[in-house]
């Protein structure tokens, strides 16, 4: 590891937040919360910042887990034998849930949703780190303990929801983490799956291969595919709703699929090209270069799927062993018969769609980069 000469979060603050990288995804924050150090805090505007420079012990774990900066990035693809331009993949399909309530709330196919009730009612989790909507458009990190939490949670959210600083401060409210962990929050809180974007299960992964709390934690991660993230705010402050004439409060889901797809509460839905939306994403969005959320156990999103379906894309063989479970105790069902079946039937057409998808935010990302350095 890095000495603290060389590290600390003066260099993140300097190479990430003030360069306009920073993903907002409080990974920082959560190590440093949960290891009791609590030098660092989210500010108002999401981005890391001191909560106690006297407390911080420059060991540049917050720099390292980082997943704008790439002191760990060869050995992480190695550690999940990465490939361009997807990462790691076993299967892709196109699937949904069987579970009609599900369904009348989800996005696309609530496999996510009933995959995560699958590991609860299983007890292979104790809980899983999700976003819950709050209000008209807001979302805000929850562990779902029960269907019920699940159900009230599903839907996906292009917004920006902090989850991994809320995954630190689990632990570190009352307790320092090693007794927590050892004692009574660990005993109904020991296993955690996370639904979050690429630069959120990167961080994590990151902590993993250092072997550092809070991450001991996640024990199954499921990725969104994420072209970029706005604030519903961002539609209105750049002229964009106004422009495109949308009605702000009108909107009920949010979707991309080729396209960003706003569906109305008057039925009505709005199709508008991705490219469009660039001018209203996180700066550190277009800086990203992972679509397809490479290193998560399994890998979902709507593209390449028909309405009414999700596309999964399983990475790791605990994915594949926790979808094929699911499949067989009927929480989810895939588009083309048997799990061997689909595979033969639907891969190709998705893998050229998430490829696609892949090459262009990868070649979106290099452009952004040289443009900052020149």
């Amino acid at each position: 590891m890095n000495s603290k000469n060389e590290l600390s979060f003066e260099n993140l603050l300097q190479d990430v937040v003030n360069k306009n990288l920073c993903n907002r995804c409080g990974g920082c924050v959560s190590f440093c919360s949960a290891n009791s150090i609590d030098a660092l805090k989210i500010g108002k505007e999401g981005f890391p910042e001191y909560k106690d420079k006297d407390k911080c012990l420059e060991c540049g774990i917050c720099y390292l887990i980082c997943p704008k900066t790439r002191n760990l990035e060869e050995e992480l693809k190695s550690h999940y034998d990465w490939k361009y331009p997807l990462g790691h993949w076993i299967d892709i399909f196109s699937a949904r849930s069987t579970d009609e309530e599900v369904l009348n709330v989800a996005t696309d196919g609530g496999v996510v949703t009933s995959i995560l009730i699958y590991l609860l009612e299983n007890k292979i989790i104790d809980g899983a780190i999700v976003s819950k909507r709050t209000g008209t458009h807001g979302r805000m990190p929850i562990i779902a303990k029960t269907r019920s939490d699940l159900i009230d949670a599903a839907g996906s959210s292009f917004a920006e929801t902090h989850h991994l600083d809320e995954l630190g401060n689990i632990y570190s409210t009352s307790f320092p983490i090693i007794k927590v962990i050892k004692e009574s929050a660990s005993d109904s809180m020991k296993k955690l799956a996370i639904v979050g974007t690429a630069c959120q299960i990167e961080a994590i992964r990151k902590m993993q291969l250092l072997n550092i709390v809070p991450s001991n934690l996640i024990i199954f991660a499921i990725g969104l595919f994420c072209m970029q993230c706005f604030t519903i705010e961002d539609l209105s402050k750049k002229n964009f709703a106004k422009t495109h004439k949308i009605d702000l409060d009108n909107i009920e889901k949010v979707n991309i699929k080729d396209n960003l797809i706003l569906k109305m509460k008057s039925n009505v839905s709005f199709h508008i090209p991705l490219e469009e939306i660039e001018e209203i994403a996180r700066p550190a969005c277009l800086a990203c270069n992972d679509f397809s959320n490479e290193f998560a156990d399994i890998s979902v999103g709507g593209v390449g799927s028909q309405d009414g379906y999700t596309t999964v894309m399983i990475r790791t063989s605990l994915g594949k062993q926790v979808y094929a479970e699911a499949l067989y105790h009927d929480y989810v069902k895939n588009s083309h018969g048997s799990y061997h079946h689909s595979r033969e039937v639907n891969e190709k057409h998705l893998l050229d769609i998430i490829k696609d998808f892949a090459i262009r935010k990868k070649i979106r990302s290099e452009k952004r980069i040289n443009s900052m350095n020149n």
